[in-house]
Protein backbone atom coordinates (compact mmCIF):
# COMPACT_ATOMS: atom_id res chain seq x y z
CA UNK A 1 0.00 0.00 0.00
CA UNK A 2 2.92 2.38 0.55
CA UNK A 3 3.48 2.65 -3.20
CA UNK A 4 -0.20 3.34 -3.84
CA UNK A 5 -0.79 5.82 -1.02
CA UNK A 6 1.35 8.74 -2.10
CA UNK A 7 0.40 10.85 0.92
CA UNK A 8 -1.86 10.71 3.97
CA UNK A 9 -2.26 12.95 6.98
CA UNK A 10 -4.72 14.13 9.60
CA UNK A 11 -5.45 17.85 9.54
CA UNK A 12 -6.48 19.50 12.78
CA UNK A 13 -7.66 23.11 12.61
CA UNK A 14 -5.94 23.42 9.25
CA UNK A 15 -2.61 22.02 10.47
CA UNK A 16 -1.03 18.81 9.25
CA UNK A 17 -0.34 16.21 11.90
CA UNK A 18 0.86 12.64 11.79
CA UNK A 19 -1.75 10.03 12.59
CA UNK A 20 -1.82 6.27 13.08
CA UNK A 21 -0.53 4.13 10.23
CA UNK A 22 -3.70 2.07 10.20
CA UNK A 23 -6.38 3.83 8.15
CA UNK A 24 -9.19 2.68 10.39
CA UNK A 25 -7.48 4.06 13.48
CA UNK A 26 -6.60 7.29 11.69
CA UNK A 27 -10.20 7.80 10.54
CA UNK A 28 -11.56 7.07 14.01
CA UNK A 29 -9.12 9.56 15.50
CA UNK A 30 -10.13 12.25 13.00
CA UNK A 31 -13.83 11.66 13.67
CA UNK A 32 -13.31 11.84 17.39
CA UNK A 33 -12.33 15.50 17.01
CA UNK A 34 -14.71 18.10 15.64
CA UNK A 35 -12.19 20.04 13.54
CA UNK A 36 -10.09 17.22 12.08
CA UNK A 37 -10.23 15.15 8.90
CA UNK A 38 -8.12 12.52 7.16
CA UNK A 39 -6.80 13.08 3.64
CA UNK A 40 -5.52 10.04 1.75
CA UNK A 41 -4.02 10.34 -1.73
CA UNK A 42 -3.82 7.30 -4.04
CA UNK A 43 -2.13 6.86 -7.41
CA UNK A 44 -3.45 4.28 -9.89
CA UNK A 45 -4.41 1.60 -7.33
CA UNK A 46 -5.21 -1.94 -8.35
CA UNK A 47 -8.52 -3.56 -7.42
CA UNK A 48 -6.98 -5.41 -4.48
CA UNK A 49 -5.14 -2.34 -3.22
CA UNK A 50 -8.16 -0.07 -3.48
CA UNK A 51 -10.40 -2.60 -1.76
CA UNK A 52 -8.40 -2.14 1.45
CA UNK A 53 -9.09 1.60 1.34
CA UNK A 54 -12.71 1.47 0.16
CA UNK A 55 -13.70 -0.96 2.89
CA UNK A 56 -12.35 1.39 5.56
CA UNK A 57 -14.28 4.37 4.23
CA UNK A 58 -17.48 2.45 3.27
CA UNK A 59 -17.32 3.65 -0.33
CA UNK A 60 -20.16 2.80 -2.67
CA UNK A 61 -19.35 -0.11 -5.03
CA UNK A 62 -20.33 1.89 -8.12
CA UNK A 63 -17.98 4.70 -7.14
CA UNK A 64 -15.22 2.17 -6.48
CA UNK A 65 -15.76 0.64 -9.90
CA UNK A 66 -15.58 4.05 -11.56
CA UNK A 67 -12.36 4.85 -9.72
CA UNK A 68 -10.69 1.68 -10.95
CA UNK A 69 -11.79 1.86 -14.58
CA UNK A 70 -10.62 5.47 -14.95
CA UNK A 71 -12.53 6.14 -18.16
CA UNK A 72 -15.21 8.44 -16.80
CA UNK A 73 -16.75 11.72 -17.80
CA UNK A 74 -16.56 14.54 -15.24
CA UNK A 75 -19.50 14.06 -12.89
CA UNK A 76 -20.78 14.42 -9.35
CA UNK A 77 -22.49 11.50 -7.58
CA UNK A 78 -24.01 11.58 -4.10
CA UNK A 79 -24.16 8.39 -2.06
CA UNK A 80 -25.24 7.70 1.50
CA UNK A 81 -21.79 7.83 3.06
CA UNK A 82 -19.86 10.01 0.66
CA UNK A 83 -19.80 12.41 -2.25
CA UNK A 84 -17.96 11.24 -5.36
CA UNK A 85 -16.61 13.64 -7.99
CA UNK A 86 -14.67 12.98 -11.19
CA UNK A 87 -12.48 15.61 -12.85
CA UNK A 88 -10.28 15.37 -15.93
CA UNK A 89 -7.11 17.46 -15.62
CA UNK A 90 -5.42 18.25 -18.92
CA UNK A 91 -1.74 18.46 -19.83
CA UNK A 92 -0.41 20.48 -22.76
CA UNK A 93 2.83 19.35 -24.43
CA UNK A 94 4.26 22.47 -26.07
CA UNK A 95 6.90 20.49 -28.00
CA UNK A 96 4.43 18.05 -29.58
CA UNK A 97 1.49 20.50 -29.57
CA UNK A 98 -0.75 17.87 -27.99
CA UNK A 99 -3.38 17.90 -25.25
CA UNK A 100 -3.78 14.83 -23.06
CA UNK A 101 -6.08 14.29 -20.11
CA UNK A 102 -5.80 12.31 -16.91
CA UNK A 103 -8.47 11.49 -14.35
CA UNK A 104 -8.93 12.55 -10.77
CA UNK A 105 -11.53 11.10 -8.43
CA UNK A 106 -12.43 12.70 -5.11
CA UNK A 107 -14.34 11.01 -2.29
CA UNK A 108 -15.62 13.39 0.37
CA UNK A 109 -17.32 12.05 3.46
CA UNK A 110 -17.58 12.39 7.20
CA UNK A 111 -14.15 13.66 8.26
CA UNK A 112 -12.26 12.23 5.30
CA UNK A 113 -11.11 12.97 1.77
CA UNK A 114 -9.75 10.30 -0.56
CA UNK A 115 -8.24 11.33 -3.90
CA UNK A 116 -7.47 8.81 -6.64
CA UNK A 117 -5.23 9.95 -9.47
CA UNK A 118 -4.78 8.38 -12.90
CA UNK A 119 -2.26 9.85 -15.34
CA UNK A 120 0.19 12.69 -14.84
CA UNK A 121 -2.08 15.69 -15.18
CA UNK A 122 -3.52 16.01 -11.68
CA UNK A 123 -1.98 18.90 -9.68
CA UNK A 124 -2.62 17.27 -6.29
CA UNK A 125 0.83 17.71 -4.78
CA UNK A 126 0.81 21.43 -5.53
CA UNK A 127 -2.73 21.75 -4.17
CA UNK A 128 -1.82 19.98 -0.94
CA UNK A 129 1.25 22.14 -0.48
CA UNK A 130 -0.75 25.31 -1.09
CA UNK A 131 -3.48 24.29 1.33
CA UNK A 132 -0.97 23.37 4.00
CA UNK A 133 0.47 26.87 3.70
CA UNK A 134 -3.03 28.34 4.16
CA UNK A 135 -4.42 26.80 7.36
CA UNK A 136 -7.25 29.36 7.46
CA UNK A 137 -8.61 27.71 4.30
CA UNK A 138 -7.78 24.13 5.22
CA UNK A 139 -9.54 24.40 8.58
CA UNK A 140 -12.87 24.33 6.70
CA UNK A 141 -12.34 20.61 6.26
CA UNK A 142 -12.99 18.32 3.29
CA UNK A 143 -14.99 21.05 1.53
CA UNK A 144 -11.81 23.14 1.31
CA UNK A 145 -9.98 20.26 -0.38
CA UNK A 146 -12.82 19.74 -2.87
CA UNK A 147 -12.82 23.45 -3.71
CA UNK A 148 -9.03 23.75 -3.97
CA UNK A 149 -8.71 20.72 -6.28
CA UNK A 150 -11.56 21.91 -8.52
CA UNK A 151 -10.14 25.42 -8.62
CA UNK A 152 -6.64 24.16 -9.53
CA UNK A 153 -7.97 21.96 -12.34
CA UNK A 154 -10.09 24.75 -13.83
CA UNK A 155 -7.32 27.33 -13.51
CA UNK A 156 -5.03 24.98 -15.43
CA UNK A 157 -7.73 24.78 -18.10
CA UNK A 158 -7.32 28.53 -18.52
CA UNK A 159 -3.57 28.14 -19.04
CA UNK A 160 -4.05 25.36 -21.59
CA UNK A 161 -6.68 27.43 -23.40
CA UNK A 162 -4.22 30.32 -23.67
CA UNK A 163 -1.56 27.98 -25.12
CA UNK A 164 -4.02 26.63 -27.67
CA UNK A 165 -5.02 30.16 -28.62
CA UNK A 166 -1.40 31.02 -29.38
CA UNK A 167 -0.97 27.84 -31.44
CA UNK A 168 -4.15 28.56 -33.36
CA UNK A 169 -2.98 32.06 -34.22
CA UNK A 170 0.32 30.63 -35.49
CA UNK A 171 -1.54 28.01 -37.52
CA UNK A 172 -3.83 30.65 -38.98
CA UNK A 173 -0.86 32.78 -40.01
CA UNK A 174 0.83 29.80 -41.66
CA UNK A 175 -2.31 28.71 -43.50
CA UNK A 176 -2.75 32.14 -45.08
CA UNK A 177 0.96 32.72 -45.64
CA UNK A 178 1.86 33.10 -49.34
CA UNK A 179 4.92 30.87 -48.90
CA UNK A 180 3.61 28.20 -46.51
CA UNK A 181 -0.15 28.18 -46.93
CA UNK A 182 0.10 28.65 -50.67
CA UNK A 183 2.02 25.40 -51.00
CA UNK A 184 -0.45 23.48 -48.90
CA UNK A 185 2.18 22.55 -46.30
CA UNK A 186 3.33 23.98 -42.96
CA UNK A 187 6.86 22.74 -42.39
CA UNK A 188 6.97 18.97 -42.93
CA UNK A 189 3.29 18.35 -42.19
CA UNK A 190 0.46 18.94 -44.67
CA UNK A 191 -1.70 21.89 -43.71
CA UNK A 192 -4.99 19.99 -43.68
CA UNK A 193 -3.48 17.27 -41.49
CA UNK A 194 -2.21 19.83 -39.01
CA UNK A 195 -5.60 21.54 -38.87
CA UNK A 196 -7.32 18.21 -38.20
CA UNK A 197 -4.73 17.40 -35.53
CA UNK A 198 -5.37 20.71 -33.82
CA UNK A 199 -9.13 20.12 -33.99
CA UNK A 200 -8.66 16.80 -32.20
CA UNK A 201 -6.72 18.57 -29.43
CA UNK A 202 -9.60 21.01 -29.02
CA UNK A 203 -12.00 18.05 -28.88
CA UNK A 204 -9.92 16.40 -26.16
CA UNK A 205 -9.99 19.67 -24.23
CA UNK A 206 -13.76 19.96 -24.69
CA UNK A 207 -14.31 16.43 -23.34
CA UNK A 208 -12.53 17.44 -20.14
CA UNK A 209 -13.98 20.91 -19.57
CA UNK A 210 -17.48 20.71 -21.04
CA UNK A 211 -19.08 17.98 -18.87
CA UNK A 212 -17.58 19.52 -15.71
CA UNK A 213 -19.97 22.48 -15.92
CA UNK A 214 -22.94 20.57 -14.49
CA UNK A 215 -21.12 19.16 -11.40
CA UNK A 216 -19.60 22.54 -10.55
CA UNK A 217 -22.99 24.18 -10.98
CA UNK A 218 -24.50 21.73 -8.50
CA UNK A 219 -21.83 22.61 -5.96
CA UNK A 220 -22.84 26.27 -6.17
CA UNK A 221 -26.32 25.40 -4.86
CA UNK A 222 -27.38 24.53 -1.35
CA UNK A 223 -28.30 21.05 -0.21
CA UNK A 224 -25.24 19.11 -1.39
CA UNK A 225 -24.25 16.64 1.35
CA UNK A 226 -20.77 16.89 2.85
CA UNK A 227 -20.33 20.39 1.34
CA UNK A 228 -20.68 23.39 3.62
CA UNK A 229 -23.16 25.97 2.41
CA UNK A 230 -20.86 28.91 3.11
CA UNK A 231 -18.51 27.51 0.46
CA UNK A 232 -20.99 28.32 -2.33
CA UNK A 233 -19.36 31.69 -3.27
CA UNK A 234 -16.05 29.91 -3.81
CA UNK A 235 -17.61 27.30 -6.08
CA UNK A 236 -19.40 30.09 -7.96
CA UNK A 237 -15.98 31.57 -8.67
CA UNK A 238 -14.82 28.20 -10.05
CA UNK A 239 -18.02 28.00 -12.10
CA UNK A 240 -17.38 31.46 -13.54
CA UNK A 241 -13.85 30.47 -14.59
CA UNK A 242 -15.12 27.23 -16.10
CA UNK A 243 -17.78 29.09 -18.08
CA UNK A 244 -15.07 31.30 -19.53
CA UNK A 245 -13.01 28.23 -20.44
CA UNK A 246 -15.94 26.55 -22.20
CA UNK A 247 -16.69 29.73 -24.15
CA UNK A 248 -13.05 29.84 -25.20
CA UNK A 249 -13.15 26.19 -26.27
CA UNK A 250 -16.26 26.86 -28.36
CA UNK A 251 -14.50 29.82 -29.97
CA UNK A 252 -11.40 27.74 -30.73
CA UNK A 253 -13.52 25.00 -32.28
CA UNK A 254 -15.43 27.42 -34.50
CA UNK A 255 -12.30 29.24 -35.58
CA UNK A 256 -10.35 26.10 -36.46
CA UNK A 257 -13.35 24.92 -38.51
CA UNK A 258 -13.40 28.25 -40.33
CA UNK A 259 -9.66 27.95 -40.98
CA UNK A 260 -10.17 24.46 -42.40
CA UNK A 261 -12.97 25.64 -44.70
CA UNK A 262 -10.87 28.61 -45.82
CA UNK A 263 -7.90 26.34 -46.50
CA UNK A 264 -10.05 23.98 -48.58
CA UNK A 265 -11.43 26.96 -50.50
CA UNK A 266 -7.87 28.15 -51.11
CA UNK A 267 -6.93 24.72 -52.39
CA UNK A 268 -9.90 24.78 -54.79
CA UNK A 269 -8.93 28.22 -56.10
CA UNK A 270 -5.31 27.13 -56.55
CA UNK A 271 -6.42 24.00 -58.40
CA UNK A 272 -8.57 26.11 -60.72
CA UNK A 273 -5.61 28.41 -61.36
CA UNK A 274 -3.40 25.42 -62.08
CA UNK A 275 -5.94 23.97 -64.49
CA UNK A 276 -6.21 27.28 -66.35
CA UNK A 277 -2.42 27.48 -66.67
CA UNK A 278 -2.24 23.92 -67.91
CA UNK A 279 -5.04 24.62 -70.41
CA UNK A 280 -3.31 27.79 -71.62
CA UNK A 281 0.03 26.04 -72.19
CA UNK A 282 -1.75 23.13 -73.88
CA UNK A 283 -3.53 25.56 -76.24
CA UNK A 284 -0.25 27.27 -77.11
CA UNK A 285 1.36 23.90 -77.80
CA UNK A 286 -1.60 22.74 -79.91
CA UNK A 287 -1.40 25.59 -82.45
CA UNK A 288 2.15 24.90 -83.74
CA UNK A 289 1.40 21.17 -83.63
CA UNK A 290 -1.61 21.75 -85.84
CA UNK A 291 0.32 23.92 -88.30
CA UNK A 292 3.25 21.54 -88.36
CA UNK A 293 0.89 18.67 -89.04
CA UNK A 294 -0.67 20.49 -92.00
CA UNK A 295 2.66 21.55 -93.55
CA UNK A 296 4.17 18.20 -92.88
CA UNK A 297 1.77 16.29 -95.15
CA UNK A 298 3.50 14.72 -98.18
CA UNK A 299 1.43 16.08 -101.06
CA UNK A 300 3.05 17.21 -104.29
CA UNK A 301 0.89 20.24 -104.88
CA UNK A 302 0.90 22.37 -101.70
CA UNK A 303 1.04 26.16 -101.33
CA UNK A 304 4.50 27.55 -100.75
CA UNK A 305 5.99 24.07 -101.17
CA UNK A 306 8.41 25.26 -103.84
CA UNK A 307 8.87 28.78 -102.42
CA UNK A 308 12.16 29.62 -100.74
CA UNK A 309 10.39 31.58 -98.06
CA UNK A 310 7.84 28.78 -97.30
CA UNK A 311 9.68 27.26 -94.31
CA UNK A 312 10.44 30.60 -92.58
CA UNK A 313 6.86 31.68 -93.20
CA UNK A 314 5.51 28.56 -91.49
CA UNK A 315 7.76 29.17 -88.47
CA UNK A 316 6.71 32.81 -88.36
CA UNK A 317 3.04 31.87 -88.36
CA UNK A 318 3.63 29.42 -85.51
CA UNK A 319 5.55 32.00 -83.44
CA UNK A 320 2.95 34.68 -84.14
CA UNK A 321 0.05 32.42 -83.15
CA UNK A 322 1.73 31.33 -79.91
CA UNK A 323 2.67 34.94 -79.05
CA UNK A 324 -0.90 36.07 -79.65
CA UNK A 325 -2.30 33.29 -77.40
CA UNK A 326 0.29 33.99 -74.69
CA UNK A 327 -0.68 37.68 -74.54
CA UNK A 328 -4.37 36.83 -74.59
CA UNK A 329 -4.07 34.35 -71.72
CA UNK A 330 -1.81 36.73 -69.79
CA UNK A 331 -4.30 39.56 -70.11
CA UNK A 332 -7.15 37.32 -68.90
CA UNK A 333 -5.16 36.15 -65.88
CA UNK A 334 -4.66 32.56 -66.98
CA UNK A 335 -0.88 32.85 -66.85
Amino acid sequence: MDGVIVDRAIYRAGRRTDGPEDLSDALAEARSEGDAFLWVGLYEPTEQEFELVSSEFSMHPLAVEDSLKAHQRPKLEIYDDSLFMVLKPVVYDSEQDTVSSGELMIFVGDSFVVTVRHGEGAPLHAVRMRLESEPQVLKHGPTAVLYAVSDAVVDHYIDVGAELQVDLEELEAQVFSPTEGGSGRTGAQPTAERIYTFKRQVLEFRRAAGPLAEPISRLTRAGVPFVKERSQPFFRDVDDHLTRVNEQVDGLDRLVSDILYAHLAQMGVRQNDDMRRISAWAAMAAVPTLLAGIWGMNFQHMPELSQIWGYPAALAVMVGAVTFLHRLFKRNGWL
